[in-house]
């Protein structure tokens, strides 16, 4: 039976960095390290102008830095896979044989910090060759410093993860998350998104001999159905929106999480919404957006559509004119930039029509009036132009 390639997805912790501390040598470097784990590489630089000690922190990443890599190179397995529990995981994969991931991607998510950062930079040289490929990805904030970091971190994360995963699947990869490093705070995160988007989950629990622990995706299943009267105000979210718990209190609690007095996809909201709004959104014609009406002919021009991933598209393009311009109190100059939004010129209209592009194929032609949004027709740059602009 022909092996499928792999895309293995590792968290990265400071481990591999932590392991490097000699107690006795450098004494107080490991209650240092963990203190300030949350700094970034700026950060680090700032702490150590203004702490006047003779030994920076910067120095100290960079000498345990060093110590890693010259274990990595000299290392028997048994001790690469003491130093580092990213490796230790992606050796057991393997059955200590790391020539059987010739054909694998690897992914090393890391936290925005100086130390995760050098970790995954170490391991990176030091699986590059052994593997297919591999890259390191930094979800923008991504740090324990603070809730509001860490949520903002987790939502690029599973944004990326969507596209990310989506493609390694049409290319006929097995998708693996190594959980073994990181964070706790991350795995458990990673833990739960793992159910949606891995193939397996990997561990390695702490212990004498301890062998790896290989986990299949559970059979989860969401009540998509529960979501199906709040798509208007799911679809808002996840444009951007940011709505008051008036408008959101009929959505389940799990779904929307409040930031500054604003209701917001919540993390798990977010990835619940992008495993169900291909079919949520691929339905009818969506009518509820506030400052968005439509023709008669745009609502025909609808039903045409075949591909249900461009009715996706289109809808997720009004979400976010509709809530942009209740935002700007119907100023369609706000849509300038979001959606491409222009004037037609020389329209059979006297008064003007407008339009607004939906990806790089589709336009949407449109009027504004009383600070609403009149959709016209949608389709082709050339069939759009044939129904609006004169012979």
């Amino acid at each position: 039976m022909k092996t499928m390639p792999r895309l293995v997805i590792s968290t990265v912790g400071t481990s591999l960095l932590t392991n490097q501390i000699d107690d006795e040598c450098d004494s107080g470097w490991k209650e240092e390290l963990q203190k300030y784990a949350n700094l970034t590489h700026d950060r680090v630089k700032q702490y150590d102008q203004v702490n006047k000690s003779d030994s920076k922190l910067a120095d100290k990443i960079a000498k345990l830095k060093n110590r890693a890599e010259q274990e990595l190179d000299t290392g028997n397995t048994l001790e690469i896979r003491e130093a580092s529990a990213e490796l230790n995981g992606i050796y057991g994969l393997y059955d200590e044989q790391l020539e059987k991931g010739k054909l694998d991607a690897h992914i090393l998510v890391t936290t925005d910090t100086a130390q995760g950062q050098e970790a995954a930079k170490i391991l990176k040289d030091f699986l590059h060759g052994k593997v297919n490929s591999v890259e390191v990805y930094t979800p923008d904030k991504l740090s324990t410093e603070s809730t509001h970091n860490f949520n903002q971190g987790i939502d690029d994360l599973i944004e990326w993860l969507e596209g990310r995963v989506e493609n390694y699947r049409q290319q006929n990869y097995d998708i693996y998350f190594n959980l073994v490093g990181g964070f706790k705070a991350l795995q458990g995160c990673m833990n739960t998104i793992g159910m949606f988007y891995a193939d397996k989950i990997i561990y390695v629990f702490e212990g004498e001999n301890s062998n790896l622990i290989t986990i299949p995706r559970l059979p989860i299943t969401v009540d998509y159905s529960r979501l199906e009267d709040h798509v208007v105000t799911l679809a808002l979210l996840d444009a951007g929106a940011g709505l008051s718990p008036s408008e959101t209190k009929e959505v389940p609690e799990a779904m929307v999480a409040e930031i500054d007095g604003k209701m917001t996809l919540s993390n798990w909201g977010q990835l619940v919404w992008n495993q169900c709004k291909d079919n949520l959104l691929s339905q009818k014609l969506l009518d509820g957006f506030l400052r968005i009406h439509y023709d008669g002919s745009f609502m025909e021009d609808y039903k045409k559509i075949k591909n249900p991933k461009d009715k996706v598209k289109l809808q997720e393009t009004i979400a976010k004119a509709s809530f942009l311009l209740e935002e700007s109190n119907g100023d369609t100059r706000a849509l300038a930039k979001p959606v491409s939004y222009y004037a037609y010129k020389g329209t059979k209209d006297k008064e003007g029509v407008d339009h607004f592009y939906v990806g790089r194929q589709f336009r949407v032609s449109c009027k504004s009036s009383n600070g609403t949004l009149i959709l016209r027709h949608y389709g082709t740059h050339k069939y759009v132009e044939g129904k609006e602009i004169k012979n």
